[in-house]
């Protein structure tokens, strides 16, 4: 076993990737097929100076090192701009080594690249020259690389470093309240501002503010702590041009390391490369109870650490519900990946923007990983996805299988399998995963914010063009439709008299709720609407499979690169009317389910939320004359902005109704019944595909 040290000093001559006849470059260490090290950003630079140590430890000097240098776009795919192999087997040992690294292009081996200025020291571990304070927790990475031969031995690999490496430290809470006097890019003399952030690999993108050059995002999201020094949080402001490549207005950044803990801090960030201003509100904020464990240390199950978890998230709490506690135990009959008739699976856990994964178990398809993850609450309507991948050492993981839990709909400390479904979880592939899950929420809490915006998911694949999709979201509107024409056709057949009993009865109860009508009526009757399908309708379950047509992956791929391109830029418009065509119905269908499934009872908590708030609506209209009522709103509304100015807008309403799953939602994360007697071909042919 060897420790080997390395400090990456500068770059000399470094290739030209942006427009402005520079690059913006940094550095990747890969061991064994494993990314090691990724080195800070140095913008602007072709002779770059990094001066970043790194201490690996490996334990067979065979595999050379690899060493990438790329240019860092924003928002785009890097570009690669060389690399060069460092071979371990050449050094001399116990002494440090001044390295220069030719970078080459295996495209272009002509193309004069530049170089990396590194310096090398390799010392076996037995050897009197190492000094123990080398491998304490500081600016120092460490990893460990080993080239073992058993199975059970490979599993391990990097298991400790891996969940080190993803649990964040804290919470840096970002509000984009606003842009003022930016550039104009447009020849109207406007643009359609909108703003980018990136901290570390997180990502987030406003929403486009058209025609302005003082945009008011108001928008409120999370990124993750990594790092103790809290690292530099890069923000890039665009134009938008439908059907051609955005506009670049400005940059700027943010070291977090400068701002105070626990603290709102009020900042005006000018952009670098052009006049204009951001304002934001950022707080940098501690981060409890997120973990990766063995079985052994599960944080529920300890009653002393259970009460302590429990006052957490008590009332005084505001930011968090609560927690969730999930056991991924093992996974059985998984799809086959690799030519040699195994796979290399792992696992990836996913709520919100939260995402934690396992180690790798090598060659096997009835894994077991027996970990214990827990995630902080923010809203108790979130979703748990969690989704099951094959390593590649070259190449992006091959996906095998996912499944979607709503957090109400866990079952505490029971242990369940979870038949595996495709990407889109709309039919079973193959694989039974089992886990065992606990949420531990404040209901108070939960209910309050039920009614405020909902978290947005950051990293979220860029919509399609989907025929199929976009007559499936037709499909839902009809039926949203059809249902309105119903009780339309059903209440004039009582004026038509079709029916001489149904029409009386009508005309007797129409005549009495007129002449005593008020207002509290109105929400005392969708309270026993909701109470009338509480008892006839909640056990009955729809057939979702009955209500999609799905089509497979490949009948819905992107258009292939060898088609012309001056064909595609005619297409991009277009493309981009369809997809709002398509979002648009989407929505639309999304809305109507929603309101049909919150008298449904499909979700108890809301629908128990909701028969509570329209009892106060009905108890304050009873009480309180309609004037005052709306006299208080009116007064509420005018004043809101004078005692907020950074208030984010919202609507209670709509705020509800988002927690409401739709049809769809309601099919993807309905359980799969396994038939043991069914092979997997014939149950995937048992649900649409």
């Amino acid at each position: 076993i060897y420790k080997l040290e390395i400090e990456l000093k500068r770059g000399h001559n470094l290739a030209i990737r942006d427009r402005g006849g520079s690059s913006d470059p940094y550095v990747k260490f890969k061991l064994a097929g494993k990314e090691v090290f990724r080195s800070k950003t140095i913008h602007k630079n072709l002779n770059p100076v990094w001066d970043e140590k790194i201490t690996l430890i490996v334990d067979s000097l065979s595999e050379p090192l690899y060493v990438k240098v790329f240019d860092y776009d924003f928002g785009l795919q890097d570009d690669f701009m060389g690399s060069a192999f460092l071979y371990l087997e050449s050094l001399e040992q116990q002494r440090t080594i001044p390295v220069t690294l030719v970078l080459k292009d295996p495209q272009l081996p002509n193309e004069d690249l530049g170089s990396l200025e590194l310096a090398v020291t390799l010392t076996p571990k037995s050897s009197p020259m190492e000094d123990p304070r080398d491998t304490a927790v500081g600016t120092h990475i460490l990893c460990q690389i080993r080239s073992m031969s058993l199975p059970q031995q490979q599993s391990l690999r990097l298991t400790e470093v891996h969940r080190k490496s993803q649990l964040w430290r804290g919470i840096v809470s970002i509000t984009l309240i606003e842009g003022r006097n930016l550039t104009p890019m447009d020849p109207n003399g406007l643009s359609d501002p909108y703003a980018k952030f990136r901290l570390g690999p997180q990502k987030y993108k406003s929403k486009t503010m058209s025609k302005t050059l003082s945009p008011q995002w108001r928008e409120q999201f999370d990124l993750h702590l990594y790092e103790e020094t809290g690292g530099v949080l890069e923000i890039t402001v665009w134009d938008k041009d439908t059907g051609r490549r955005d506009d670049f207005i400005g940059r700027c950044q943010l070291d977090l390391s400068t701002l105070t803990k626990e603290k709102t801090h009020h900042l005006e960030l000018p952009l670098e490369e052009s006049r204009g201003v951001l304002v934001l509100l950022v707080t940098l904020t501690a981060s409890a109870a997120v973990s990766i464990a063995d079985l052994s240390l599960t944080p529920l199950e300890d009653p002393e650490e259970r009460r302590e978890i429990l006052k957490r998230y008590s009332l005084s709490n505001l930011r968090d519900v609560g927690i969730v506690q999930v056991k991924v135990l093992r996974a059985e009959g998984l799809m086959v990946a690799d030519v040699t008739g195994k796979s290399d699976p792992f696992c990836v856990l996913e709520l919100n923007n939260d995402r934690l994964q396992t180690h790798t178990i090598y060659k096997n398809l009835n894994p077991e990983w027996n970990k214990v993850f827990t995630f902080n609450v923010k809203d108790v309507h979130s979703v748990l996805e969690v989704s099951v991948f094959d390593e590649d050492r070259d190449r992006s993981a091959d996906f095998l299988g996912k499944v979607a839990i709503p957090l109400l709909n866990i079952r505490n400390g029971v242990q369940r399998a979870y038949l595996l479904k495709n990407k889109e979880l709309t039919a079973p592939t193959k694989g039974v995963i089992y886990l065992e899950m606990e949420v531990v929420y404040n209901t108070i809490k939960a209910a309050l914010k039920t009614v405020v915006p909902a978290e947005q998911k950051y990293i979220e694949e860029e919509p399609k063009v989907s025929k199929q999709l976009l007559q499936q979201n037709f499909n839902r509107v009809k039926r949203c439709i059809m249902v309105l024409f119903s009780y339309g056709t059903y209440i004039n057949s009582c004026f038509e008299w079709e029916s001489s009993q149904r029409s009386i009865t009508a005309f007797i109860l129409f005549v009495v709720v007129v002449w005593n009508f008020e207002l509290y009526m109105l929400p005392l009757g969708l309270v026993l609407l909701l109470v009338w399908n509480y008892f006839f309708s909640s056990g009955r379950e729809t057939s979702m499979e009955a209500m999609f047509e799905w089509e497979d992956d490949e009948e819905d791929k992107e258009e292939k690169d060898s088609e012309p391109k001056g064909f595609m830029d005619k297409l991009y418009a277009i493309q981009d009317v369809f997809i709002s065509v398509q979002t648009a119905l989407d929505e639309v269908a999304s809305f109507g389910e929603r309101l049909k499934n919150t008298f449904n009872w499909t979700v108890p908590f809301l629908s128990w939320l909701a028969i509570t708030a329209l009892c106060l609506a009905t108890l304050l209209l009873y009480l309180i004359p309609l004037r005052y009522l709306v006299l208080a709103w009116g007064v509420n509304k005018f004043t809101k902005k004078l005692r907020d100015p950074y208030m984010i807008e919202n609507n209670e309403l709509l705020d509800f109704l988002s927690r409401v799953p739709s049809d769809v939602q309601m099919m993807q994360y309905r359980e799969l019944r396994a038939d043991p007697g069914q092979s997997p071909n014939k149950r995937r042919r048992a649900y649409p595909s």
